[in-house]
């Protein structure tokens, strides 16, 4: 289990755009499972909406994003590194995140050449898929 401060010594982001609040488990190179914990005091619902609070789709999968750079930059070599988007392929987004909610991120990463990769993702709210799709990363 790794708490905020253990995440920021794996990947770049910083609050307020740290969108994960633990990992539960990982392995390097291959997978991550990691938690948000959505508040109403989340700096995008002051207007994301205002009286009906929705997590942006982008955020969620920013937060999946998140999910899958613990798992690739966790690897020895990649260590001081960055992952940054190279896509978003078949990304759905089937549930409303809001706040209360526990989402459940996990990424599991597919196919590896060179400095690219893809990365399958599921975010979950108790137990519901709130979004799906892949994810191309590339390492710099």
């Amino acid at each position: 289990m790794l708490n905020k401060e253990e995440i920021e010594t794996i990947i770049p982001q910083r609050d307020p755009f740290l969108m994960i609040d633990k990992v539960e488990k990982y392995i390097p190179g291959e997978s991550a499972v990691a938690y948000k914990y959505v508040n109403i005091d989340e700096w995008y619902f002051k207007g994301h909406f205002p009286n009906n609070p929705i997590m942006p789709g982008v955020l969620i999968a920013e937060s999946l994003a998140q999910t899958g750079a613990v798992a690739i930059l966790s690897q020895e070599e990649n260590k001081g590194k960055n992952a940054l988007f190279g896509g978003i392929d078949k990304m759905k987004f089937k549930k409303m995140v809001t706040p209360g909610d526990t989402l459940k991120l996990e990424v599991k990463i597919i196919k590896r050449k060179g400095p690219i990769g893809i990365g399958e993702a599921v975010a979950t709210v108790d137990g519901k898929i709130a979004a799906k799709g892949e994810l191309t990363f590339a390492l710099v």
